[in-house]
């Protein structure tokens, strides 16, 4: 009984490499979230959160594009262009 169903389990996981592109855009990815997760702590310090925001927002982009998740994609995009908007307006 246990053979058959970690047959089953395995049957159920696809074992493939990542393309080199997967693979960078998933480091830009852990980079740009770092950049967002220390974002508001650096809002005390005049633009610094602002363009941390920005440089986040960017460099998790192309990981959420090649994973196609429009979603993440849109929201990504709304907010570079919300933080350019209020640099702009300073």
């Amino acid at each position: 009984m246990n053979s058959v169903k970690r047959q089953w389990l395995r049957s159920l996981v696809k074992d493939r490499k990542l393309t080199p592109a997967e693979r960078l855009s998933s480091r830009l990815g852990y980079m740009g979230s770092a950049f967002i997760m220390l974002s508001p702590y650096l809002i005390s310090y005049g633009n610094l959160g602002a363009f941390t925001y920005i440089t986040g927002g960017l460099l998790l982009t192309p990981q959420v594009w090649i994973a196609k998740q429009w979603n993440l994609v849109i929201i990504n995009i709304n907010l570079v262009l919300g933080y350019l908007i209020y640099l702009y307006n300073l």
